[in-house]
C-alpha cells in the first residue's frame, strides 16, 4: 500500500481522518505507520492508524508549496511514529486527541503505548499513543501563550514512569485524577483500582464507574 502512496509523495492532497476532520496540503514524507503533511505554513503529523482516506486535489485556489525546510532540525531519514515522537521532544507543539480539545506544550518522554506530555495548562499529562490523531510542531522561536522562559519552566514528571500505561496508572491508585481533559463527568474523579484494562472510579458523588483504559485518550492529575 505504502508503494502506491509514494506516488502522491510531493503532490496535493486532501487527507480524511476519523472523526470527519480533513487537512489539505503537501505529502512531503511517509512511513510505515504515519505521513506528514504541509499546509503551507505547519507541518502535521498523521499517524496511519487514524487516516481514512488520501486523495489527491487539483484545486488551484488552494495550492501550497513544497516547503523548502523541515519541521525538526535533525529530521530523520526513515520516519516512523516512535521516531517522530522521541524527535519532538523539548519542541513546543499542538497535540489532539479527543472532542475539539488541542493541547499545547511539550513531549517530555516516550514509553511503550503512552508519551508524557507537559501542558502550562494540565501540567503533566499521559496521552496514549493508539488515539493521538496528530501533531504540530511550532516555529521554534514561539512560546506558549506567549509566555517567558522564567515562568515556562518545563517540569516533568517526578514519578517514575513506567513502560506501560496501565502500570503508570497503577502508581496513581488513590488520586485525583482526569481523563479526557474533563469532557464527560464520569471521567472525573477518585482512582480506585486499574487491572486488566478495566479502570475503576469513584466519582463526585460517590458512585463507582468502570472505564476500558483502551478508550481512554489523555491523563492528568490535578
Amino acid at each position: 500500500m505504502l508503494s502506491d502512496i509514494n506516488t502522491l509523495m510531493g503532490k496535493q492532497v486532501s487527507i480524511l481522518l476519523s472523526g470527519k476532520t480533513s487537512f489539505k496540503g503537501v505529502l512531503t514524507d511517509l512511513g510505515q505507520d504515519i505521513l506528514v503533511l504541509y499546509n503551507g505554513n505547519q507541518f502535521i503529523y498523521i499517524p496511519f492508524l487514524h487516516v481514512h482516506r488520501i486523495k489527491k486535489t487539483i484545486d488551484k485556489n488552494e495550492f501550497v508549496s513544497n516547503p523548502t525546510e523541515s519541521a525538526f532540525p535533525d529530521e530523520m531519514d526513515a520516519i516512523s511514529y516512535r521516531k517522530i515522537l522521541t524527535n519532538a521532544k523539548g519542541t513546543f507543539s499542538e497535540i489532539y486527541v479527543t472532542g475539539n480539545l488541542t493541547f499545547h506544550g511539550y513531549i517530555t518522554s516516550v514509553l511503550n503505548d503512552y508519551f508524557v506530555f507537559y501542558s502550562p495548562v494540565y501540567k503533566t499529562m499521559f496521552i496514549s499513543m493508539s488515539h493521538l490523531k496528530w501533531l504540530t510542531p511550532y516555529n521554534q522561536t514561539i512560546t506558549p501563550y506567549s509566555l517567558s522562559n522564567e515562568s515556562l519552566p518545563v517540569n516533568p514528571s517526578s514519578v517514575p514512569l513506567q513502560r506501560s500505561l496501565e502500570e503508570q496508572l497503577k502508581r496513581e491508585v488513590g488520586k485525583l485524577v482526569v481523563f479526557d481533559a474533563g469532557s464527560d463527568p464520569m471521567k472525573i474523579g477518585k482512582l480506585l483500582n486499574v487491572n486488566n484494562n478495566l479502570v475503576e472510579l469513584a466519582l463526585a458523588n460517590g458512585d463507582t464507574v468502570y472505564l476500558k483504559l483502551s478508550h481512554i485518550k489523555s491523563i492528568h492529575l490535578p
